[in-house]
């Protein structure tokens, strides 16, 4: 049995979206997994999930059955061999962020530095692991969706660019208009 991947980013990057069009492959958000294996709560309507209870649950051989996705801003702390990060340019996301009703500004901000600064990133690198990043900036989510679908049938390596967003000036620029 092939492992299931994580698809992970920052929330903006376009998980949700890209696993829409994961046609033909069997895709599970980290929340509906946390719920199905009685490890989700409700409180002020937002879900929250008991990620070390799911860790080791996901530690049984056969606890994801025949997952091929596990998608969710939470997925990279799953044990899964195989992670694909979403990045997405902070400005741009951002401006995602901005669209999104309820989205609270604070929020928004705590996000793009987030993703500015690599976090997502940082937390899925780990020994053993096969860690791919795609820009999702000026990409369509169904290339992006392709490219996820073929790394999940082969484990191929997925061209990619290492991201540097600290290496914009105008990401500096957000970054240090925000600051504390």
């Amino acid at each position: 049995m092939v492992r299931p991947i994580a698809l992970t980013g920052t929330p903006g990057t376009g998980k949700t979206s890209v696993a829409r069009h994961l046609v033909h492959l069997e895709v599970v958000e980290v929340r509906e997994l946390a719920r199905t294996w009685g490890l989700a709560r409700t409180v002020r309507g937002e879900v929250e999930v008991d990620l070390n209870a799911m860790i080791e649950v996901a530690r049984g051989s056969r606890a994801l059955g025949d997952v091929d996705v596990v998608v969710g801003h939470l997925a990279h702390f799953l044990p899964l061999r195989d992670v694909v990060v979403l990045r997405c340019h902070p400005l741009e996301l951002e401006r995602r962020l901005r669209k999104r009703t309820g989205r609270a500004a604070r929020g928004r901000v705590d996000n793009v530095v987030a993703e500015a600064t690599d976090v997502v990133l940082a937390e899925a690198v780990g020994p053993g692991r096969r860690v791919v990043q795609l820009d999702t900036t000026r990409r369509s989510t169904t290339s992006i969706a392709e490219g996820v679908r073929r790394f999940v049938r082969s484990r191929a390596s997925l061209p990619g660019v290492p991201v540097d967003w600290l290496a914009d000036a105008a990401v500096t620029d957000y970054l240090l208009d925000r600051a504390p």
